[in-house]
C-alpha cells in the first residue's frame, strides 16, 4: 500500500484498497494521519523517496511483515487475534477455498476456521458453477 491510497477529505480518511475507498473509523483515522505527518523523518536515510505506507529499508521496498509483526508486538498489539478476527470475518462473507487460495492458508485450516465461525460457506463445492 503506497501514502498515495490514503485519502483524507475533511473529516473523513479512507483507504484506497478497491473501488469504493474503504473508510476508516476512529481513532485509527487520527493515529493513520499522525503517522503519515511523522512518516518523513522515521524513514532510513537509503530509503528517503520511498512511495510505501510501510516503508522497508531497501529502496523502493515495503516494510517485511515480521519486521512490522514485531513492531506492533512491541506497542502491545495482539497481531494474532487480530489476524484471527479478520480471516474469520472473511470466511463469513466468502468462500473458504477463495479465501484460503489468495491468503495461502491451508485447506484444512480455513475449513476448521469456518466451521469455529459458523460460517455459511462450510458446504461449497469449488468448481464450476455455471452450467
Amino acid at each position: 500500500m503506497l501514502t498515495d491510497d490514503v485519502v483524507h477529505h475533511g473529516q473523513h480518511v479512507a483507504l484506497r484498497l478497491g473501488a469504493p475507498p474503504t473508510p476508516v473509523p476512529e481513532p485509527v483515522a487520527d493515529l493513520l494521519l499522525d503517522y503519515l505527518q511523522a512518516l518523513p523523518a522515521n524513514v532510513p536515510a537509503i530509503n528517503q523517496n520511498s512511495p510505501w505506507l510501510l516503508p522497508g529499508r531497501r529502496p523502493s521496498q515495503p516494510m517485511n511483515p515480521g519486521t512490522l509483526r514485531d513492531a506492533l508486538r512491541k506497542l502491545g498489539v495482539p497481531v494474532e487475534k487480530g489476524r484471527t478476527s479478520a480471516i474469520r470475518q472473511l470466511v463469513l462473507q466468502a468462500p473458504v477455498p477463495v479465501i484460503a487460495q489468495a491468503l495461502g492458508y491451508h485447506d484444512k485450516s480455513s475449513t476448521r476456521i469456518v466451521t469455529e465461525a459458523g460460517g455459511p460457506w462450510k458446504n461449497y463445492a469449488p468448481c464450476d458453477h455455471t452450467h
